[in-house]
């Protein structure tokens, strides 16, 4: 049996591994992209799967596709969401920029795949077509934007979303946790005035609550479909209703929320919509690159660093020094913070190439957001079920460094006077002496004020009566 098989496109004959269900244009795209080992993502293929899927139904219903036909290919489809025939999908991230070449391969396949179901051969294009009925209505202008937003608003509500609810949840229970820990606050890597730990954490969790609003103010515009438009977003060559029954469709298949395009043409010239979700994922990424920074700062040493809490011992940390152990997670969160912040800068160029009438960077773009979605996700979650949820409190040394800071004696400028205060803060660093003593041997106020004064119960909480 031959290892190989013939078939044709507009340009001429092509020859195909004979157990490859893909036809001759993914071929050629298969031989003409050899640039890398990326590949779509399985979500993006579950999307592919599910669009052509509500087309074929669509298209039945309008009374444009009989239902023969149109059964083939939804079970075809349904193979492709499922996961069944992603060994048929071979091309490159690095394409055609529209995604042409990925729509033809999804086409090609389903095409051969409906053929086989319904009796027939592979690479006879009968009784089903790539082109004339899987594609039936759609263009590749269309149906890869529109693949573009149902992947990620999909990974987003389904993964990135529920990650970082996680991840907040465990810096809530440690806000909560460490709310009467006292200790010194910083502000450029100095000594500023006490503060809880806990209000240093309440600040973590507010970060991550922003970023989960930011995240689900961007996810509305993932919402629009492109689908409808076919070729530059007039609509040629497809039915009026398409577009509007494809979200319908779509909506009912993945249980998401979608709807119809505003405006077509916006639809197909540009990416906005992921550039938006990408600069929303970076903030996110930034602010997880500062809370892991801290953590990291905070538990430094044991013993010649800052040591104010201890992060989980997960393993070894070095080949040489014995019993050394690492930051090993908070590093790892601030790797993937950087790849996203990377993504995100392809993404911004890519979203300037909208040239006219279509985006011609489509294919990076996706995979770029797909994998800051996909990192973020399995990042947040690690990260707070190897970290944050293991971190204890160095509740003497946090004490200790409360009542050492220089910064104390800003409580005592209101009384003292700021100059006096300052004299104070200084003669406190050069003798290693607490404010208190320092105080008390200057004969500046009794004992009484200078407890009253120096209560971090208030100081932490001035605005509480």
């Amino acid at each position: 049996m031959s290892q190989y098989r013939e078939e044709k496109d507009s340009m001429g004959p092509v020859r195909i591994p004979a157990d490859m269900l893909y036809g001759a244009q993914t071929e050629r795209a298969r031989l003409n992209f050899q640039i890398s080992k990326l590949r779509f993502d399985r979500r993006f293929l579950f999307s592919l799967g599910v669009i052509k899927k509500a087309a074929a139904e669509v298209n039945e219903e309008l009374g444009l596709l009989d239902p023969v036909r149109a059964g083939a290919i939804r079970q075809a489809a349904q193979e492709l969401m499922d996961g069944d025939l992603d060994a048929h999908f071979v091309l490159d991230i690095f394409q055609t920029g529209s995604g042409t070449s990925t729509n033809m391969n999804a086409n090609e396949v389903l095409a051969n795949r409906a053929n086989l179901i319904l009796g027939g051969k592979v690479g006879t294009k009968d009784p089903v077509h790539p082109n004339d009925h899987v594609n039936m209505g759609q263009s590749s202008n269309d149906v890869i934007p529109t693949a573009v937003h149902v992947s990620s608003l999909f990974a987003v509500e389904g993964e990135l979303l529920p990650a970082l609810a996680h991840l907040e949840s465990a810096l809530a229970v440690k806000r909560d946790e460490f709310d009467g820990v006292y200790k010194a606050g910083r502000t450029h890597l100095q000594d500023a005035t006490p503060m809880r730990l806990g209000q240093e954490f309440s600040g973590y969790v507010s970060q991550i609550t922003h970023g989960i609003r930011r995240v689900e103010r961007s996810a509305d515009s993932l919402r629009e479909l492109a689908i409808g438009g076919t070729a530059v977003g007039t609509g040629i060559n497809t039915h009026p209703e398409f577009g509007r029954r494809m979200a319908e469709k779509i909506s009912a298949i993945t249980g998401v929320e979608f709807r119809e395009a505003e405006n077509h043409f916006e639809a197909q010239a540009a990416r906005d919509a992921v550039v938006e979700m990408s600069g929303m994922l970076k903030v996110v990424a930034c602010s997880l690159m500062k809370i892991a920074n801290d953590l990291r700062w905070l538990a430094c040493g044991p013993r010649t660093g800052i040591s104010e809490i201890n992060l989980p011992e997960l393993q070894p940390g070095s080949s040489i020094m014995p019993g050394k152990v690492n930051p090993v997670m908070a590093e790892m969160m601030t790797m993937v913070a950087a790849q996203v912040i990377g993504n995100d800068a392809a993404i911004t160029i890519g979203g300037e190439r909208g040239n006219f009438e279509l985006n011609v960077m489509i294919p990076v773009m996706i995979h770029n957001l797909l994998e800051s979605i996909e990192i973020l996700t399995t990042g947040c979650r690690t990260f707070a079920d190897r970290c944050v949820s293991g971190i204890t409190a160095n509740v003497e040394r946090c004490m200790r460094y409360a009542e050492t800071t220089g910064s104390l004696s800003t409580a005592l400028a209101p009384v003292i006077g700021y100059d006096k205060a300052a004299e104070v803060a200084k003669k406190s660093l050069k003798e290693e002496k607490t404010l208190r003593e320092v105080v008390r041997e200057m004969s500046l106020m009794s004992d009484d004020e200078l407890e009253r004064i120096i209560d971090f119960a208030k100081m932490t909480a001035p605005n509480v009566g």
